[in-house]
């Protein structure tokens, strides 16, 4: 049933569809928007990636000894009472 899932003329309706919908000026736009939200991920997970791995100059006897970061103190909150004006007049 699904053996030729996708063919070209499907995606030519999906495109004459997006046309239809979002007009030709607005895809470029969308296409950049999407690209550089593309890059954006990239590049943190890259970073993320980098920032797990151990540092080139390290061992693992040096990672082992690290210190593990202090938890944050919670912080409590309590509201300010508001104060309501008594009514004087009878």
């Amino acid at each position: 049933m699904f053996r030729n899932g996708l063919e070209p003329w499907h995606l030519l309706v999906v495109l004459a569809v997006l046309i239809l919908l979002f007009g030709s000026k607005k895809l470029p736009e969308m296409a950049r928007g999407l690209g550089k939200s593309m890059r954006i991920l990239k590049a943190e997970t890259k970073a993320m990636r980098e920032e797990d791995t151990p540092s080139a100059g390290g061992t693992a006897a040096s990672t082992a000894t690290e210190q593990p970061r202090p938890a944050v103190e919670p912080v409590n909150v309590t509201k300010v009472e508001e104060t309501r004006p008594t009514n004087t007049t009878a």
